[in-house]
């Protein structure tokens, strides 16, 4: 027995969310997609593997039979139409795995606090370099105080699709947020860039963490531990090169607004993404859908679904 699920938005992220369930899954199963594009490759592709669509978005997924009979909802629109995606998948008594910034629900990244949401019927999964980044400022922060933490997540121009265009401000500010609430930095800083290189470049990732004190060898260890974690369902993420430490001693720092006298822990990774839809380099999509999976399965499981022990 699996458990029924419904992709909103046959963009990139939706496409590769369907196929990500059909082809790793042994929990999920596809019962439905929605899209707003008749002519889209998602829908096309989705079709041909037998699965249930429709082009009248979300009130036209809420007609279709296979609509009913599933549990989970992933949705993969864009922030604003998230608002009534989740209106709808609550009216409904559905579960919502948000991969939009909108977060309504809590934020979760599996490694770090999926197993303190489990009972959350919204959980967003705040952004790809947040999916991407927050692991490792958490992997400091349980060895250190973070005082503050800086990340910059470089993709390829080409995997940035609508979606994650109209998206930018929402991802800056989604993600500051979860590098606090989630990663446990007492300040945090988001930033993207487009890159326009060709041939495309996989997701490149930069995390620098602000600690007074901390041991470099426990703060390297629960980082390379971390990595570990998330390679488990992202395995084309790793560290690019080892991590540094680099001294600073300043009568006055910006990000602080105060002296400061520490250590400063730069951490350099890379995601590759499977290619299940879209090309290798577009390992910010396929680390967001890795992260959904892994979540909507785990919640599964916990709720008793594949038994139908519990609602």
């Amino acid at each position: 027995m699996t458990v029924g699920a419904v992709v909103i938005g046959s963009g990139n992220i939706g496409t590769d969310m369907m196929f990500k369930i059909k082809r790793l899954s042994n929990v999920l199963h596809v019962a439905a997609m929605a899209g707003i594009d008749p002519d889209s490759d998602g829908l096309a592709r989705a079709k041909r593997l037998g699965v249930a669509t429709t082009s009248s978005g979300v009130d036209g997924l809420t007609t279709l039979p296979e609509f009913r009979e599933a549990r989970i909802v992933f949705d993969a629109t864009s922030a604003r139409a998230h608002r009534h995606n989740a209106k709808i998948a609550a009216q409904h008594g559905k579960l919502m795995v948000d991969l939009t910034p909108a977060a309504i629900g809590p934020y979760v990244v599996p490694p770090v606090n999926l197993d303190d949401n489990l009972t959350a019927d919204n959980v967003n999964m705040v952004t790809c370099g947040g999916q991407a980044t927050i692991p490792v400022v958490a992997a400091v922060s349980r060895t250190t105080d973070v005082l503050y933490a800086e990340i910059v997540a470089s993709i390829s121009s080409k995997s940035a699709g609508p979606g994650t265009r109209a998206n930018i401000d929402e991802f800056t500010e989604t993600t500051s947020a979860a590098i606090r609430t989630v990663g446990g930095a007492a300040r945090g800083k988001a930033v993207i860039v487009l890159n326009p290189a060709e041939p495309p470049l996989v997701m490149r990732d930069t995390v620098y963490c602000l600690v007074e004190h901390g041991d470099q060898h426990k703060i390297t260890e629960s980082i390379h531990d971390m990595v570990a974690q998330v390679q488990q369902y992202v395995p084309g993420y790793r560290l690019k090169q080892d991590v540094q430490f680099d001294p600073i001693s300043v009568p006055y720092l910006p990000a602080l607004g105060r002296p400061f006298d520490g250590v400063k822990v730069s951490t350099f990774l890379e995601v590759t993404g499977a290619g299940h839809y879209l090309p290798a380099y577009a390992g910010n999509l396929d680390i967001m859908t890795s992260a959904a999976l892994r979540t909507g399965e785990r919640i599964a499981e916990l709720r008793g679904w594949l038994t139908g022990s519990a609602a």
